[in-house]
């Protein structure tokens, strides 16, 4: 179930900030788990998710701290990734269109 919630295009981006295979395949894992946690919150899992993405900017250690913030606090996560406001058209700009 949570497979589908990674969309297509935060896919992509994960490809391009993680270019090491297994890092890529370890990212899409954590943020599968990350979605289920989440699911409640209310929000779109897209948002929440890339968020972590934003904040990691690559990096396999700025990705954990940012799934520590997400399981703290899914607000702190949003705003530190630049989600918090106007998110629709932030994820356009960092993804691309739908």
């Amino acid at each position: 179930m949570a497979e589908d919630l990674i969309s297509g295009r935060l896919r992509r981006r994960i490809r391009r900030d993680f270019p090491d295979t297994d890092a890529a395949r370890g990212i899409v894992g954590a943020l599968r788990i990350l979605a289920v946690e989440l699911e409640d919150s209310g929000q779109s899992t897209e948002r929440l998710l890339t968020a972590a993405v934003l904040i990691a900017a690559g990096d396999v250690e700025r990705f954990r701290r940012a799934i520590r913030l997400a399981r703290t606090d899914w607000r702190d996560l949003l705003m530190a990734g630049g989600l918090g406001d106007d998110f629709e058209r932030v994820l356009d700009e960092e993804l691309g269109p739908r």
